[in-house]
């Protein structure tokens, strides 16, 4: 399986039956105690919408990692897939996300991190993301913990 159709098929498999407040507070939660854990230098958001529902920074991150986010964010909510997907997808075509895309790098980036909460017949109504890891190790740490948390729901 290409790496695409991994992210496809981990888009797909990984799919919340719902996702209000409180849902998201405790995804934020699995995933701070998964990072304090394994003492990872990452910032971890949580939205619905447009609107933050959990933020974390931990030792290690600053303000750049909150930027790193939000333009990962942008990325998912214009896509519809994980901001690693996006960015593969440019690369597996032989372009890249900044020149090709025509969107302001400055506010999007298509690197891991980021991944789409998407709700059975609803479709995309949030995001969930890290930053502060390289791309790969993002996404597969948000990736592995959504499937925990998906499990113990």
């Amino acid at each position: 399986m290409s790496l695409l159709e991994t992210l496809a098929e981990q888009e797909a498999r990984l799919v919340f039956t719902s996702f209000d407040n409180e849902v998201a507070l405790a995804l934020g939660a699995f995933l701070l105690q998964a990072a304090r854990e394994r003492s990872l230098p990452v910032t971890i958001s949580v939205r619905r919408g447009q609107q933050r529902l959990f933020h974390a920074a931990l030792p290690g991150t600053s303000a750049d990692n909150d930027e790193w986010i939000d333009r990962k964010s942008r990325v998912v909510d214009r896509y519809g897939q994980s901001s690693y997907r996006v960015g593969e997808s440019f690369r597996a075509s032989g372009k890249t996300f900044e020149a090709d895309s025509r969107l302001d790098p400055d506010r999007y980036a298509a690197h891991g991190g980021v991944f789409p909460v998407n709700v059975a017949g609803v479709g995309l109504v949030g995001t969930v993301g890290v930053s502060g890891l390289p791309q790969a190790d993002d996404h597969a740490f948000v990736v592995e913990q959504v499937e925990k948390f998906l499990a113990t729901t």
